[in-house]
């Protein structure tokens, strides 16, 4: 039930303009971006050949790249998540989901991983773009991987905490709003943990950047991988309970 949900939803996606219009878009934008740091990395070459343990075409073609990627999908991600249970809530349908047989947690999961599967795909378009510097160059391997397993669990993140603030309202617009500011101020936060002492510390830890930065260079931290799927985790559950809660309401 939770995959025939999931697919149900991808579907969806694809059916509306919204969805293609941010394929293409977010496609031309980063394909500039790669060809000017393509462009960047040939031109400072030769400085860098006589550099020891100077930067590979990864550090200076691929993290930028996801990097500039993940702050594009923080924008697009509440036009992915706004609609998941708050456009249920507007026309209707999500008492008859909340009456049906099925569980809360398949519902919230189905929804979920409906929006992963596409945001999967804006990835692996991505993906295919970084991977063609094989024709030409030698890329880090461990790095690439770790910059995709970085992206991976930040869209993760973004898309449990959409769907949470999805289930909070009945309009679409609110919920997008909501999440691209819960999802900015998490991202920013790192800011005021630059200073010294004990609660700088934890607004760095809370931080979405601070944990995916490392990733992007190429170093796995168990730390990062469990902060984000305690993040999701947590999100998904918020968003379990409040459909519980509004299925007892009934």
């Amino acid at each position: 039930m939770i995959l025939h949900i999931a697919l149900k939803e991808l579907k969806s996606l694809f059916l509306s303009p919204l969805a293609w219009t941010i394929l293409a878009v977010l496609q031309a934008i980063l394909a500039w971006i790669f060809f000017i740091q393509v462009d960047t990395f040939l031109t400072i070459q030769p400085q860098l050949a006589a550099l020891p343990n100077a930067p590979g075409v990864t550090d200076l073609v691929v993290a930028p790249v996801l990097a500039n990627a993940s702050v594009l999908l923080l924008i697009i991600c509440p036009l992915l998540t706004m609609r998941l249970l708050s456009e249920e809530r507007r026309s209707g349908s999500l008492q008859l989901l909340l009456s049906s047989p099925v569980s809360m947690t398949q519902i919230a999961l189905g929804k979920y991983l409906g929006v992963m599967f596409f945001l999967l795909i804006l990835l692996a378009q991505i993906s295919l773009m970084l991977v063609s510097l094989y024709l030409g160059t030698t890329l880090d391997a461990g790095k690439l991987v770790a910059g995709l397993l970085g992206s991976v669990l930040l869209l993760a993140a973004f898309a449990a905490a959409g769907l949470y603030l999805s289930s909070l309202t009945k309009n679409p617009v609110v919920a997008a709003v909501s999440t691209f500011g819960l999802l900015l101020m998490l991202w920013i936060i790192d800011a005021a943990g630059s200073s010294s002492g004990a609660r700088s510390e934890l607004f760095g830890y809370l931080s979405l950047l601070s944990h995916q930065t490392p990733l992007l260079r190429g170093i796995v931290d168990s730390r990062d991988v469990i902060y984000y799927l305690l993040f999701i985790i947590t999100f998904l559950t918020l968003t379990i309970r409040h459909l519980d809660a509004q299925r007892l309401q009934k």
